[in-house]
């Protein structure tokens, strides 16, 4: 997994692309599972859980010193959360 880290690029493109996938992903999970368990129907913060991953992503990246790439994912965790606000406000 180091090695494949080292080779990615230092792009803040790149970083954005991650951090927009990985809470894509998990917060489609916890949409399936709010709408299909009856007892978390009401259970909307499991989204910042998927939202939140991206914190320990970027953690590791900048471990790496990938700081171009932390922090494209820094802003797309900014994105995330301002889409979570918006969802939850309107």
């Amino acid at each position: 997994m180091q090695e494949q880290l080292r080779k990615l690029n230092n792009s803040v493109w790149i970083g954005l692309g991650i951090g927009l996938l990985s809470p894509a992903i998990l917060c489609g999970i916890a949409w399936f599972i709010i709408h299909h368990v009856a007892s978390l129907a009401k259970a909307d913060l499991l989204y910042i859980g998927g939202i939140a991953v991206n914190a320990y992503i970027m953690q590791y990246f900048f471990k790496f010193n990938k700081e171009n790439t932390g922090r494209g994912i820094l802003a797309a965790t900014f994105l995330c959360a301002l889409i979570f606000f918006a969802y939850k406000v309107f």
